[in-house]
């Protein structure tokens, strides 16, 4: 019997999706992108799982969609509506890591856009060859891509195909931060960990203010802050107090490590 396509770990609270296509530099097939918006569309809704880790199986994170597949016509003729895992990706409450630890091309570089926060290793790579291959991007790279790292330094992935490197992408403040390949995931629980220990609700809401204001000009994200602060429901004096607490003997540890 063979390998599910994705393979999802939940321990923690944390929910750890793996893509499962090694031997096709985890492509996007029509059941691998299907599978992937099913388990993002469960994870949507369910309150026990805080954080979410997104990476590949094998040598690469995601070489974008199946183009073997798409070169099918039989296959494309049968398609339908196909799943926008990026879309989803976005849309979940819960701060999705992504764990890119190989090449993230295309698709696979729109999927690895949709993550609040990514971590590379040397062996990650970046591209997008929509224009090489004949298509246009569907699923926001030539938006997000941009304001990631400006439009002039887009424009020069985009309209040459050419490869980013690890160490450039984190120059360019594409990615969080580059670690050996054996502290990848490690480097990602423990992010996931620091993120647990926030009042969920509030992380959430965090996260979605963050994203909607990103897209306003500055003064409207202003206004649009205050105003969900102001119904934002604080917690009472003794809570905050204990919390406040909690956070010092925390920084204190953090200063000696």
């Amino acid at each position: 019997m063979s390998e599910p396509v994705l393979l999802v770990e939940k321990k923690d609270e944390i929910a750890t999706l793996t893509l499962n296509r090694p031997d096709q530099m985890n492509a996007l097939s029509m059941e691998l992108r299907q599978a992937l918006h099913e388990e993002l569309d469960s994870i949507r809704t369910d309150d026990s799982i805080r954080v979410v880790i997104l990476t590949g199986a094998g040598r690469g994170f995601c070489a974008g969609l199946d183009l073997k597949e798409m070169g099918d016509p039989e296959r494309r003729r049968s398609g339908g509506d196909q799943p926008d895992p990026p879309k989803l990706l976005r849309a979940i409450p819960q701060p999705v890591i992504g764990a890119i630890n190989g090449v993230a091309v295309t698709g696979g570089f729109e999927i690895a856009l949709s993550c609040d926060i990514l971590i590379a290793t040397p062996e990650t790579k970046f591209a997008d060859t929509h224009a090489r291959i004949g298509i246009l991007s569907g699923w926001g790279l030539s938006q997000r891509l941009s304001r990631a790292i400006g439009l002039n330094r887009a424009k020069e992935l985009s309209l040459t195909g050419n490869y980013l490197t690890a160490d450039q992408a984190c120059e360019w403040g594409l990615v969080n931060r580059v670690v050996a390949p054996d502290e990848l995931m490690p480097t990602c629980v423990q992010l996931a960990n620091d993120m647990r220990t926030c009042v969920p609700e509030v992380m959430f809401e965090y996260k979605r203010m963050m994203d909607r204001g990103y897209d306003m000009p500055l003064g409207d994200a202003m206004d649009y802050e205050v105003d969900i602060s102001r119904k934002h429901i604080s917690p009472s004096a003794d809570v905050v107090a204990e919390r406040r607490l909690i956070i010092q003997e925390r920084g204190r540890a953090q200063a000696k490590g």
